[in-house]
């Protein structure tokens, strides 16, 4: 049948309900080229899609999907940010303790900040025009200016934070994994404002952001998403999404929100009536798909994906062995309609 949305005026709210969207793989990029991927972004104006790849972040044309360029030298990087008023681009260099700066139109490398141990997920919020970085190891986050690369300030985070959101009005939104919390940052002040217990969500990683409805969604370990509602400090609703997920997001102009699972599904989520959620379907995907981004233009969605061997790569010492990726096998799913 052939999918449709609905957009319903409601008289006792401002959000529009979407009917089952009907979402599936459309096509698959075949990439190649070295390296695992943990983060992507999508430059939605500029028609760009930056994927980390371990030691340099990959570059593609999304209106072409052929690749537009490599940014090298981002050791351990596993996120990635822009300011496109500011013609920027950000990288989190976990292993390096670094972020990467460069320039939005020709990739060049323009410097170097130092920050707090392991970066993971990074961010630039507009209303501070300042870049975050949130550090895994050190259980903060490092705040530096986006013109100048100065580092602004350190806020200390109380535990591990995954992903983050910022709602373009000076709060800052972030997954803390081990404390099964939501905390919010005034952007301005950098000082940490408040605390939220997902409970009964476990190690939350991903996180989608409604900022005009005031709510996060966020992935947790437990296979649900938690939609938090931040005016009131409650998880108004949980809703069961698959195995294994680490990247989530919301669709303002959807009202959608989505779970990347490294079980192989894509769980879209919607309000079906006021503080009431429910999932529309589980779009297959592939298995170890487990982050995403949404392009707000034409409302595809982006998923990394690879082929592995039965063999396990060589990992650092005290980690988990992991299966070998099979060599230019990377590719990344599109998902639309």
């Amino acid at each position: 049948m052939k999918a449709f949305l609905l957009f319903c005026s409601l008289l006792v709210g401002t959000i529009s309900y979407a009917a089952d969207p009907g979402y599936h793989v459309i096509k698959k990029l075949q990439l190649g080229g070295e390296g695992g991927w943990d983060y992507l972004t999508v430059d939605s104006a500029a028609r760009r899609l930056y994927i980390s790849r371990s030691t340099h972040v990959m570059v593609v044309d999304i209106d072409t999907d052929k690749v537009a360029g490599d940014i090298a030298d981002t050791q351990g990087v596993h996120g990635i940010a822009i300011a496109p008023e500011l013609n920027r681009g950000f990288t989190s260099n976990g292993r390096a303790n670094t972020a990467t700066i460069f320039d939005l139109k020709t990739l060049k490398v323009l410097g170097q900040v130092k920050t707090g141990a392991n970066p993971d997920a990074i961010l630039y919020d507009p209303a501070s025009k300042r870049v975050f970085t949130f550090n895994g190891r050190s259980k903060d986050a490092t705040v530096f200016e986006a013109a100048s690369g100065k580092v602004a300030g350190t806020i200390a985070l109380g535990g591990k934070p995954e992903f983050a959101a910022a709602d373009g009005r000076g709060k800052v939104y972030v997954n803390v994994e081990d404390t099964g919390e939501v905390v919010e940052i005034d952007s301005r002040n950098l000082s940490l404002t408040k605390r939220y217990s997902l409970k009964p969500c476990e190690e939350p990683t991903g996180m989608g952001l409604d900022a005009e409805h005031h709510r996060t969604y966020s992935g947790c370990h437990n296979k649900v998403m938690a939609v938090l509602d931040t005016d009131t400090g409650k998880v108004i609703a949980t809703v069961p999404i698959g195995e294994g997920v680490d990247g989530n997001g919301f669709d303002p102009e959807t009202g959608l929100a989505f779970s990347a699972n490294g079980d192989g599904t894509l769980t879209v989520v919607r309000e079906s009536s006021p503080g009431k959620f429910e999932v529309v379907e589980n779009v297959t995907t592939q298995r170890g798909s487990r982050t995403m981004a949404i392009d707000i233009k034409t409302h595809n969605i982006y998923l990394p994906a690879a082929e592995f061997s039965p063999q396990t790569a060589s990992t650092p010492e005290g980690s988990r062995p992991r299966p070998a990726m099979i060599k230019d096998s990377f590719s990344v799913l599109v998902v639309g309609k």
